[in-house]
């Protein structure tokens, strides 16, 4: 609908138009600054070129289709759209189904989220990143590009040592072994847990102390990665591929050559160092140490070189606002082996902070000092967690109440949005069992209430509103959409009867169109829209 108002109006008036929707809903659907833009270059005032531009658009056939009404308010234009072509928009909305609003794109995307270490349970500050991903990726799809995405798992280094020694420690003080744990040892019950497991897999531990830490990290990590996706199953978020930190070790030294190759490297104290600020780091960074070692960095511009060699349009990497630091060198690698580094975008999730009436939600026992994805999961269900989630920018704060998720009325935005799906499938339920769903398509939606009007508007505006989300990176948008359209119904199922009235069929015809959008835009979230409640 956007789009094609849009295409029309700049074809006639042969300049880009922006079109936002009045504060005032009585002053039409769209309102364009066009006059104002144009006012230096046809040297008038805006108000008088606003009057101007209304009358050369009224005497086009074009207009005459698409509007009611076309006016000029103190240099601002407004256009209402006749109900007419916002019928023939709901006709083919309906004829499309759950693909009103997708795309065609020959764009491609590669979206690496979560990427948690496998070295615990996930806890719920990886889950903001985790839906996000995850919805980013339905959006992707949805609009048409070809979009992938992945998990990297760092299954190598000092942290899944750790995890070794934290296993092996918990199985020897099991064993009556007075042992020390270190300060940064991993802690919880579910360290016990796999201790538990190991010994049963193993059985009697025979080895040196080095090789007992390699083997029990290694059947640990992947423990905690089974259960990782599980918990990510649970949440509903899918991944095309878990990509192994530890199969890219193979690649370092050639990709290190690539580097040097390109002067991107040099000596300095016995140590190799990348010359990231040449590319607008802070400061050049240590890629190699005076043993001969790679530093953690090494590890990833080897798997965004894997990456970037997948030949997509754009990677989006979705990190924890602590990564800040990481941009900056990982896009100066990515220059220097011969890559747009522009096509890498970094998203930063900011911290999440839970209550439970009031109070800080309780942390888990297995995991620690950590609040437990799981657990929070098992509190509000998927559904609402999602929605939560989704509902703020990705670059801000949130903090939210559990239990105000848990409420069945208005207060739970989530509920607000199943409950008016919910009402429209009663009512057309209701209405099947004497008539045809046959009559309720072929009914026009026109001379309608202002209201009804409005509601139809809302509803047939998704595609826009997924696009705008898609492109600013700002789900939210369609969180906010998808909570005022619910309002919306809602008002107008409070203000007018819609079963066994003479306009029956089509205040039908617009619930369907209200569900149709309401479905489609759960969806992208990850939430299944509800027909009962």
């Amino acid at each position: 609908m956007y789009a094609r108002i849009k295409g029309v109006l700049e074809r006639l008036l042969g300049t880009q138009i922006v079109l936002e929707h009045p504060k005032d809903k009585n002053l039409g659907h769209y309102a364009s600054v066009v006059a104002f833009s144009l006012a230096k270059t046809r040297k008038k005032a805006p108000k008088a070129l606003a009057l101007e531009l209304v009358a050369f658009l009224k005497q086009q056939s074009e207009c005459d289709t698409l509007f009611a009404s076309i006016d000029a308010l103190n240099g601002y234009i407004n256009f209402t759209l006749r109900d007419t072509f916002l019928n023939t928009l709901c006709n083919e909305a309906l004829a499309l189904g759950r693909n009103f609003g997708k795309g065609v794109s020959e764009k491609s995307l590669y979206v690496e989220f979560v990427s948690a270490n496998p070295t615990g349970p996930l806890h719920i500050g990886h889950a903001r990143g985790a839906i996000f991903g995850d919805s980013l990726c339905r959006l992707g799809r949805f609009l048409g590009l070809n979009t992938h995405a992945e998990y990297y798992v760092n299954d190598m280094g000092a942290q899944i040592r750790m995890l070794g020694l934290s296993v092996l420690l918990r199985i020897q003080a099991m064993q009556g072994v007075p042992v020390h744990f270190p300060e940064n040892a991993y802690k919880g019950t579910y360290i016990t847990e796999l201790a538990q497991s190991a010994l049963e897999h193993f059985g009697t531990l025979q080895a040196d102390e080095e090789t007992l830490i390699t083997q029990l990290g290694d059947f640990a990590k992947e423990l905690m990665l089974a259960e990782i996706e599980q918990t990510l199953a649970e949440l509903g978020v899918h991944m095309d591929a878990y990509v192994s930190e530890k199969a890219m070790f193979h690649a370092q030294e050639a990709v290190f050559a690539r580097l040097q190759k390109a002067h991107g490297v040099y000596e300095n104290e016995g140590k190799m160092w990348l010359a990231s600020s040449v590319h607008g780091d802070e400061k050049d960074r240590v890629l190699k140490k005076s043993d001969g070692s790679f530093t953690y960095i090494a590890g990833d511009i080897t798997y965004h070189d894997y990456k970037f060699a997948q030949h997509y349009d754009h990677y989006i990497n979705i990190f924890g606002a602590d990564h800040h630091g990481y941009v900056a060198r990982v896009r100066a690698a990515l220059e220097f082996l011969g890559y747009e580094s522009a096509r890498l975008e970094v998203l930063l999730a900011q911290m999440v902070a839970l209550l439970q009436h009031g109070k800080p939600y309780k942390m888990s026992k297995r995991a620690g000092k950590f609040v437990l994805l799981r657990d929070v999961l098992q509190d509000i269900g998927k559904d609402a967690l999602r929605f939560v989630f989704l509902s703020k920018k990705l670059d801000t704060h949130l903090e939210f109440d559990v239990a105000s998720l848990q409420n069945q009325d208005s207060s739970n935005p989530i509920f607000y949005i199943h409950y008016a799906n919910a009402r429209i499938h009663t009512l057309l339920h209701k209405f099947l069992q004497k008539g045809d769903a046959q009559a309720i398509l072929s009914s026009t939606l026109e001379n309608i209430p202002p209201q009804a009007l409005h509601l139809l508007f809302n509803a047939l505006n998704l595609p826009k509103v997924l696009w705008s989300a898609f492109v600013d990176r700002e789900l939210q948008k369609i969180c906010e959409y998808l909570k005022n359209l619910a309002g919306d119904f809602h008002s107008f199922y409070n203000a007018h009867k819609i079963l066994d009235t003479p306009e029956e069929l089509k205040y039908l015809k617009l619930c369907q169109m209200v569900s149709l959008s309401l479905t489609i835009g759960l969806d992208i979230l990850g939430i299944e829209a509800k027909t009962k409640m």
